[in-house]
């Protein structure tokens, strides 16, 4: 995939999270791929932060939008080369303060592989 391509589906990525359209994102990542955050850490202890295939993936991305109805992104760069895209981004919560994330996508035959959230 070329950079534009990766690009392109970073930006597919921001529609159906801020949509909260959960079949579009899933949608996105291969069947066995793999999710790391620090929330997972919080919010579920025993994966270490790690999740690993679209059945985790739907769980963890379904309680999101149920328990943060108001969740949104907003995207302030992304990266991308022919492998991977940094996107740059501010989580807006209704009530929360807002929170500057980074997150890599790992891209492979037009499939998210991996991706991983960096908090700041």
């Amino acid at each position: 995939m070329s950079a534009l391509q990766n690009k392109q589906i970073a930006l597919k990525w921001f529609e159906a999270f801020n949509n909260h359209h959960l079949e579009n994102l899933l949608s996105l990542y291969h069947d066995q791929a793999e999710h790391y955050s620090p929330k997972l850490k919080v919010r579920k202890p025993e994966t270490n932060g790690l999740i690993k295939g679209k059945p985790e993936l739907r769980l963890w991305w379904q309680d999101a939008f149920n328990r943060l109805p108001t969740l949104q992104y907003e995207v302030i760069k992304l990266t991308a080369d022919d492998e991977q895209v940094f996107m740059e981004y501010i989580r807006h919560v209704n009530g929360e303060e807002d929170l500057c994330v980074g997150e890599v996508l790992q891209i492979e035959d037009g499939l998210i592989v991996f991706s991983k959230v960096y908090h700041g």
